[in-house]
């Protein structure tokens, strides 16, 4: 069990340093979405490639984040029930919730988004709007990669509930 605890903590930690350097992009989409509205509604010159650096920066973001969030407990639930319970059934909840819905759900998108993605680095696929951002291909490419890290994250979370079911709580909060 503690090589299982060694694996979760090293998955831990990769997330928390992607998740937080992913967080500074939240900077950077920031100043491009300030710089856009200042040059499309200050100078009159909007531009296609700085909109489409917006959804890109968000959804790089939202991809690559959603990790660190899992990890953080952060992602949104009803929490009427869930609040009540007690440690061990949280975690019962949370390990069957991840091989029941986490787990299948992030494999079938890895699995149904290949093609999609392989045509679009076959392509070396651009933005189809003139002045368009070059290199799509690199944004799809973060699809599977979010989602590999979201199962590695499952994993992770999937190891330290085991171990608070099993009553080895105090092995997870060191």
């Amino acid at each position: 069990m503690n090589i299982l605890l060694k694996l979760s903590k090293l998955i831990d930690k990769l997330n928390e340093r992607i998740g937080l350097g992913v967080a500074w992009l939240t900077t950077v989409l920031v100043l491009v979405v300030v710089y856009d509205v200042i040059m499309r509604y200050g100078f009159k010159k909007g531009s296609i490639a700085m909109q489409e650096l917006e959804w890109h920066l968000f959804a790089v973001i939202f991809l690559i984040g959603a990790a660190y969030t899992l990890k953080k407990d952060a992602h949104v639930r009803v929490d009427i029930i869930y609040t009540r319970l007690g440690r061990k059934q949280k975690a019962w909840i949370d390990l069957i919730g991840t091989f029941i819905f986490l787990l299948p759900f992030a494999i079938i998108v890895i699995y149904s988004t290949q093609g999609f993605i392989a045509n679009s680095w076959a392509a070396r696929e651009v933005s189809p709007d003139p002045g368009g951002l070059p290199a799509r291909y690199i944004l799809k490419a973060m699809i599977p990669a979010g989602f590999v890290l979201l199962i590695i994250q499952g994993i992770s979370q999937a190891i330290k509930n085991l171990l608070v079911i099993l009553g080895r709580e105090q092995e997870v909060a060191q």
